[in-house]
């Protein structure tokens, strides 16, 4: 615990002066920093101290940090500390107990020497009173510290931790795994001197400048490795010709988990750490994976190592083992399933380049589509196959027209069988690759859509919806997107067919009674279930694909869709948090209860009995289905328009 000496006198102006630079106190006016300053003193923590102590310190200040760092960890039931947060300059704690409750409610320990400011509990909680807006900053916390706490529980009670360091990937930022200074080479030295010096300091990569001292590129010893020793090029030749440009950059307090994703993503895996506007250092892959041992990019690994389609049948079983890693890291549902779509991409990629290697160039080109969740980026674990080939028109010349259907429908039917052979299950209502329906040239593809939004038959329109969710998954994405432009384009004018998808997301009412008691299944195989897909979260999926639609976003997945809708002032900043937040939290749910029956060796399904849910999972799930009415509220205004 913190020593009790520790604490001494500061002169308010110091105080001062630092609040004005740090949020909310920034907001405030001098006679309210005067008042707060006047309340505080200064600490001193040594590395390794125990500032606060779960369920046994007495809050009575806010501590704001003045210099130095401190993590934040939490005490689950099982007595297992993990790892919340980070702390550094500005950053403030103790707020949730000052305002809660006397306890603190987390452990906070410093990671160095550490100075604090000290407010007084009774200044901070008058001018909580006193200043909606300061108020509403902290108050906010306290909601988001309500709903961590539920995840938190969701953890504890549904996963047995395994990993000791899984919170790193997701707390601690690419500033903390950067093991140098930029290691810095002239464009115009030879790739030889590279090499030797990569040799000598150890390292896998070098940044290039220009004559002016601005980075320009990297050069790593794969690029000295493919581009020249490979091709038994001039070693002497500039290493201009072989770097890579413009170097990819990652902001130094973004998470750890950012950088995977962006690695994975952009099929690299160094990435230049940024710091206003300066380069301080290079994160690789590898850095990142000593501190994690679990990691998508072992996955992704393993993806791009096969040689042979064989190679990749067994991958995705490993996905589980993959979530079980974010989940239990405490990321959020919408970080677990844009890795899941990551890693579902490469492999169908990494599958695709190898089938097109036996069956020969496309006649074409073309772009293979995914649809549904796979569309959105939103699977969880392996979901039905919904896919589409997309090709160029081939003309009028007969000997051209058969040449493509004949090498599609071999290229589409080989790979349906293939993903199948991965664990993919085939699509029950035959939306692949294989049904001779979806794979077509653009043309048809454009009719196809204009028959959907122009059909006075709502069934057939609503039929259709998935088609509406697909994006590029491999191949010439121009192929695609010029379907995708035409959509937006044309889809804003059509009210008939807007009306149908507004009638239909209205339809879906949330699972509640009048007395907010839950609605579930009365029969069947999940009698007294909720079905946390279909009704928890299909209207919001459906809500922000119509407002896509309507105001010409071409964005699929559902949370990208409504942080572009929320910017472009089509939803206005609170409900868009709420719908954000709420639409989260029944996903992660929906992931936890999955991965439990899966490691249960059960097949995995969307239905959850509420007996068997928490006080606070039930409090926190009827919350976010009462959202699931008020944006059925809104949207009857839109409908009204």
């Amino acid at each position: 615990m913190a020593p009790a000496n520790n604490v001494h006198p500061i002169a308010t102006n110091v105080v001062i002066e630092f609040l004005q630079k740090t949020l909310p106190f920034n907001e405030l006016d001098l006679e309210e920093l005067q008042e707060l300053a006047e309340a505080s003193v200064i600490g001193f923590y040594p590395k390794g101290t125990v500032i606060l102590q779960q369920g046994v310190t007495n809050v009575n200040h806010l501590y704001v940090v003045q210099k130095g760092g401190v993590k934040v960890l939490i005490r689950e039931e099982n007595d297992i500390e993990s790892l919340v947060d980070f702390g550094g300059e500005g950053s403030s704690f103790g707020a949730v107990s000052i305002m809660r409750g006397p306890k603190a409610n987390l452990n906070v320990e410093t990671v160095e020497d550490t100075f604090c400011f000290l407010i007084d509990k009774e200044a901070f909680l008058r001018l909580i009173r006193q200043n909606l807006a300061f108020a509403t900053h902290y108050l906010q916390n306290l909601s988001e510290n309500l709903i961590q706490s539920a995840y938190t529980e969701q953890r504890s009670r549904k996963l047995q931790a395994r990993t000791e360091d899984s919170f790193y990937l997701f707390n601690a930022t690419v500033g903390n795994v950067v093991k140098r200074g930029t290691e810095v080479i002239s464009r115009t030295e030879s790739c030889h001197k590279a090499a030797a010096r990569m040799t000598t300091l150890g390292i896998g990569s070098l940044l290039v400048r220009d004559a002016q001292d601005e980075i320009i590129g990297i050069v790593t010893d794969k690029d000295l490795r493919n581009k020249v020793i490979a091709r038994r090029l001039d070693y002497d030749q500039p290493v201009s010709r072989v770097m890579t440009s413009p170097v990819k950059r990652i902001p130094f307090d973004a998470p750890c988990f950012e950088a995977v994703l962006k690695m994975m993503t952009d099929k690299i895996h160094h990435l230049a750490v940024e710091r206003e506007n300066r380069i301080m250092g290079v994160v690789t892959a590898h850095d990142i994976l000593v501190y994690q041992g679990s990691s998508p990019l072992g996955f992704l690994r393993d993806i791009r190592s096969q040689t042979k389609i064989e190679g990749l049948y067994p991958l995705p079983g490993k996905i589980p083992s993959v979530v079980r890693s974010l989940l239990e890291g405490g990321a959020k549902a919408n970080n677990i399933t844009r890795a899941i779509a990551i890693l579902n991409d490469q492999l169908v990629e990494r599958l695709l380049t190898l089938l097109q290697e036996k069956h020969g160039p496309a006649p074409v080109p073309y772009c293979w589509m995914m649809m549904g969740s796979e569309g959105r980026r939103e699977q969880t674990f392996l979901t039905d196959q919904d896919n589409a080939i997309i090709y160029d028109d081939p003309g009028t010349v007969w000997e051209n027209v058969k040449a493509a259907k004949l090498y599609f429908r071999r290229f589409g039917n080989d790979a349906i069988e293939q993903l199948h052979a991965c664990g993919y299950p085939l699509c029950k209502g035959g939306m692949m690759a294989s049904n001779a329906r979806w794979r077509k040239p653009f043309y048809i593809w454009v009719g196809y859509f204009e028959q959907w939004m122009s059909s006075r038959k709502p069934q057939e329109t609503l039929n259709a919806k998935i088609f509406f969710d697909f994006r590029a998954g491999h191949g010439q994405e121009a192929v695609s997107m010029r379907l995708r432009d035409h959509i937006a384009e044309q889809a804003r004018s059509r009210k008939f067919f807007l009306q149908y998808l507004i009638k239909d997301c209205l339809s879906m009412a949330p699972p509640l009674s009048f007395f907010r008691n839950f609605i579930v299944e009365k029969d069947g195989k999940h009698r007294n279930s909720l079905d946390l897909k279909i009704r928890g979260l299909v209207p919001f999926v459906d809500f922000a694909r119509v407002m896509a639609l309507k105001y010409g976003v071409k964005e699929t997945n559902t949370l990208g869709r409504l942080q572009l809708l929320n910017w472009g002032g089509h939803i206005f900043d609170s409900l868009y948090k709420e719908i954000a937040e709420a639409y989260e939290f029944i996903m992660h749910l929906r992931l936890t209860h999955q991965l439990g029956l899966i490691e249960q060796g059960r097949e995995p399904h969307n239905y959850v009995n509420p007996a068997d849910l928490s006080d606070l999972e039930k409090q926190t799930l009827k919350e976010a289905f009462g959202v699931i009415k008020r944006l059925h509220e809104f949207i009857v205004e839109q409908r009204d328009e």
